[in-house]
């Protein structure tokens, strides 16, 4: 994707001492609001302001956003306090009234992702553009629906692409509102390397007290900058007041962020490094060969089990199965979501296979 390049070419331009931080409230409220925060992150690493005109909210009846007077606003404090300014857009006249208001970013929110024709609607919209344009990852763990909203903007000419984390829905429980499935954006990133990646950890997190953590894990990513909800009074917050944090937390937060050097430059560093990663080749290899000796165990239990005619799947012994595995995995410090999610996987694979030597 070398039209990306434009956008990586002005990150580097706005010769920032950090990755770039994009911050505001989660929706506007009000005038004397905006105004407020805006000043209050001019103190801070803020480059661009951000807030939610349009609020498309999961059930009727909540704050839905202010609408297009909010724009207002937002120029007004582009004014006031020189900060570039963002909203997400979900439609074609969302579009025509940011761009009317001379809104600098504009980003596509994980609801939107989900729908190619929406998505055609708003690229088509800004075909040719030179605004930046971010788009947030969609609600389910889908790389092709993020990877083919990129390309539709992409093959409207919009130059100045860029890619938003917040994370994805799952029906279990953890402890983040979305789960971040940072292998995701790992892997979309390895298709298109000069892809802006920001991480919005307010709406990963779903809570405050984890966002640091959040932000210092995408640091050690490599990612190009955080989007942060922030909020004089989060608690009185008329939307996602839990995942909000005041401009001085946001300033104390970007102190304390540690940058990490991409590559070490030490020769003992390197020699270090690359025994640690043979090692871990080496281990990755047994892995793949024991999981596959595991897959020919489970072909002879699916034949046993076709000879007796016993169905594939035996509760109990599952059950079992992960009980004792967590418990394993606990005395090896892995957390009991990596080992739900490995021995879920391996259970799948499994079950495929006992199907295949039954219905063969």
């Amino acid at each position: 994707m070398e039209n990306n390049k434009n956008l990586r070419n002005w990150l580097n331009k706005m010769e920032l001492a950090h990755p770039i931080v994009i911050a505001g409230p989660c929706s506007a409220e009000t005038e004397e609001q905006v105004l407020k925060i805006a000043h209050q992150l001019k103190e801070t690493d803020t480059t661009v302001l951000r807030a939610g005109i349009w609020k498309p909210r999961t059930r009727p009846g909540n704050f839905e956003g202010v609408g297009a007077l909010g724009l207002k606003w937002l120029q007004k404090a582009k004014e006031e306090t020189g900060l570039m300014t963002a909203t997400e857009v979900a439609n074609a006249n969302h579009v025509d009234l940011a761009l009317k208001h001379d809104v600098d970013i504009l980003w596509v929110g994980a609801r939107t992702t989900v729908s190619p024709f929406i998505v055609q609607e708003i690229a088509d919209a800004l075909k040719g553009t030179d605004k930046i344009v971010l788009i947030k990852n969609p609600v389910n763990p889908d790389l092709a629906l993020w990877l083919g909203a990129v390309e539709r903007f992409y093959e409207s000419d919009v130059k100045n692409l860029g890619v938003i984390h917040r994370g994805f829905s799952t029906y279990e429980k953890t402890r983040y509102r979305n789960n971040p499935e940072w292998q995701i954006p790992i892997d979309l990133q390895n298709k298109f390397p000069d892809l802006p990646l920001i991480l919005d950890p307010s709406h990963i997190a779903g809570r405050r007290d984890i966002i640091f953590d959040l932000c210092q894990t995408a640091l050690d990513l490599n990612y190009d900058g955080l989007m942060v909800e922030t909020h004089f009074d989060p608690d009185n917050a008329w939307s996602d007041a839990s995942q909000q944090i005041t401009p001085a937390n946001l300033k104390q937060m970007t102190i304390d962020l540690r940058i990490r050097k991409q590559e070490g430059d030490a020769v003992e560093f390197k020699n270090k490094l690359n025994t640690l990663r043979t090692k871990i080749d080496v281990l990755d290899h047994q892995l793949i060969e024991s999981l596959g000796k595991r897959m020919k165990i489970a072909d002879n239990i699916g034949a046993l089990k076709k000879k007796n005619n016993v169905a594939i799947l035996q509760t109990k012994r599952w059950n079992e199965i992960l009980g004792k595995m967590i418990l394993e995995g606990e005395e090896n410090q892995l957390s009991e979501e990596f080992i739900l999610k490995i021995f879920k996987a391996i259970h799948q694979e499994s079950i495929n296979h006992q199907k295949k030597v039954i219905n063969d």
